[in-house]
């Protein structure tokens, strides 16, 4: 795949920059994963930031960056973004068990609980259910 380039003319002359396309939308989610997985999430959230400027209805890439913000432990921003994921699909069980954790770290475990018990009624994966703590 190739990407386009185009000739930007400023002050200070001409530079080429690359153009965004649909294609290096794909690229940056993909890079983000792998920044992600190799502890960057700073670096997953600059390269997600123009994927949802791009793209604001991409459930995907906003829980990824969720994933990201959680990780760098922008715990308000994480919180947003999961809630957005939650808005479009109140069914993701990941997404309510990440707010959980998400609102756990910021000391609110009324919602916590709330979350866990959500996703693991959605999906009762064994870390799902621990975490609702439906014994209590």
């Amino acid at each position: 795949m190739a990407l386009t380039w185009l000739t930007v003319t400023g002050p200070e002359g001409s530079s080429a920059v690359p153009e965004t396309t649909p294609q290096t939308h794909v690229i940056d989610y993909r890079a983000a994963e792998q920044l992600l997985s190799a502890r960057d999430p700073r670096g997953a959230v600059k390269l997600l930031d123009d994927v949802i400027a791009a793209h604001p209805e991409n459930t995907a890439a906003r829980l990824l960056r969720a994933r990201a913000f959680f990780a760098a432990a922008q715990l308000r921003a994480a919180e947003l973004e999961f809630s957005i994921v939650l808005e479009r699909e109140p069914d993701n069980a990941f997404a309510h068990f990440a707010l959980g954790r998400t609102y756990e770290r910021r000391a609110r475990p009324g919602q916590a609980r709330r979350h866990f018990r959500l996703a693991a009624a959605l999906d009762p994966q064994p870390e799902y259910v621990a975490a609702a703590r439906f014994d209590d």
